[in-house]
């Protein structure tokens, strides 16, 4: 199988986009790292898909999905830091021809 090689988090609320790309595995799948920041897309057998920060605090999941695919969903996902929280879309990364 081919993982995916990269996509954006695109919010619903303004557009504002954040990149990932593949870097590695875990837990036998692939594993992405946002590329301005020390932000990761990675699955886990306690949590399934899911964002987290360095210190493993779990940002985000998606919503309409069990979490068990072998790549992250295309799917809206729900983040969560404080007070906040905001809808994303993960689009995949599709370079201009």
């Amino acid at each position: 199988m081919t993982s995916l090689a990269s996509f954006d988090f695109v919010r619903h609320l303004d557009g504002l986009r954040y990149h990932f790309e593949y870097d590695g595995e875990r837990h036998g799948r692939p594993a992405y790292r946002r590329t301005d920041g020390d932000v990761w897309c990675v699955w886990s057998p306690a949590d399934g898909w899911h964002c987290e920060i360095a210190d493993g605090l779990v940002t985000a999941h998606p919503l309409t999905s069990q979490g068990d695919e072998p790549e992250p969903p295309a799917t809206v996902w729900r983040s969560f830091k404080n007070e906040r929280s905001y809808l994303y879309d993960l689009r995949p990364f599709r370079p201009q021809a």
